[in-house]
């Protein structure tokens, strides 16, 4: 198992431009990265796509990130998080965008990365739990979906401030929660 100071220290070492690092990386991020995009894109090969751009993503800005006392794996899970989002908002337009090929493959995780996301999964369902109805299904829309603010703000009837201060809050409590 990679620890956080590994994962920092492969970062560092992609920084100055270390390809086995990357590699390294790669190895022991992929499949928590993986699931990730996976459960937001719910399509096997757009994950992998979005997957591959996200390590493009991190050799590219490996440089600006800077080990701030935070988990390295936050920042990972993060990117890959938004780039499936942003992949999922650029399809949102079509309609019937689903090929033959997606039909037939297997869009269900493998067992390594089905074993992290059940672990992973628990825990944040336990921390969800914890927030009031309202903003568990906001956080759950917003990050999960990719909804957008504005769409939120609208779905509860709350002016969009105060959606970004129900998002801001949970997600404060929801790292909290996850790091007790």
């Amino acid at each position: 198992m990679t620890t956080t100071a590994d994962i920092e220290d492969i970062m560092a070492r992609i920084k100055l431009r270390d390809r086995q690092a990357l590699a390294a990386l790669y190895d022991a991020t992929s499949g928590k990265l993986f699931g990730v995009c996976l459960r937001v894109l719910k399509n096997r090969s757009e994950a992998e796509d979005v997957l591959h751009d996200v390590y493009v993503r991190v050799w590219e800005k490996a440089a600006p990130y800077a080990i701030t006392g935070h988990s390295p794996m936050t920042w990972l899970i993060t990117v890959a998080r938004n780039m499936a989002i942003d992949r999922l908002r650029k399809k949102r337009p079509e309609t019937g965008s689903d090929d033959a090929m997606s039909l037939v493959a297997d869009d269900g995780p493998g067992p390594e990365a089905a074993a992290i996301a059940s672990s992973e999964r628990a825990r944040i369902e336990t921390c969800m739990g914890e927030l009031e109805n309202d903003r568990a299904d906001a956080v759950r829309a917003a990050y999960l979906e990719g909804e957008t603010y504005k769409d939120l703000a609208k779905r509860f009837d709350v002016p969009l401030n105060t959606m970004r201060t129900w998002l801001r809050r949970s997600l404060m409590k929801l790292r909290d929660c996850l790091t007790r």
